[in-house]
């Protein structure tokens, strides 16, 4: 019996994968002299751990364009202090006022398989400047996300960049 693997990037909803399993069943059939009902295909898309760390690599180079291809339709962020955003725009913007630019460091990022999708939890530090200029670094950070069918659909942030802020 022919098994194969598919890998896909992230955006690819459960009919599109369906669609290209039922595509390639026929290929792998019709090549191989198989029937059909004896191929195995399986779709799968990116890991988990990667695919927060590359979003969160985009979003720090501000390619907001390419940071939405990881992101469900109902995606919702919440940061300390910002309430639910729903856009990567409103993000950037409620970031203005509080820092000129935020790095961010990362220790470990750890997986925990879910029936309704994996929750993937990203810890490390941050660094970057102040609106004023200053610079600062070491501040704790966390973040949580919800990953379903592939993509983002939630993330929650918890940081000390607030007991960090110069006075």
């Amino acid at each position: 019996m022919p098994m194969l693997q598919l890998n896909l990037p992230p955006g690819y909803n459960n009919e599109l994968k369906q669609q290209l399993a039922n595509a390639v069943t026929a290929a792998v059939a019709e090549v191989t002299g198989t029937e059909p009902g004896t191929v195995c295909i399986t779709a799968e898309g990116p890991d988990p751990a990667q695919m927060v760390t590359d979003f969160l690599m985009t979003m720090e180079r501000r390619e907001l364009d390419h940071a939405r291809n990881y992101l469900a339709d109902e995606f919702v962020m919440t940061f300390p202090g910002s309430g639910e955003l729903t856009s990567l725009e409103q993000l950037v913007e409620w970031g203005k006022g509080r820092y000129r630019f935020v790095k961010k460091t990362i220790a470990s990022v750890d997986v925990a398989p879910r029936v309704d999708g994996p929750l993937v939890i990203v810890h490390g530090t941050l660094s970057g400047e102040w609106p004023d200029g200053r610079a600062f670094s070491g501040v704790r950070f966390i973040d949580r996300f919800e990953v379903r069918n592939n993509q983002l659909v939630r993330q929650d942030v918890w940081n000390d960049l607030a007991n960090a802020q110069p006075r």
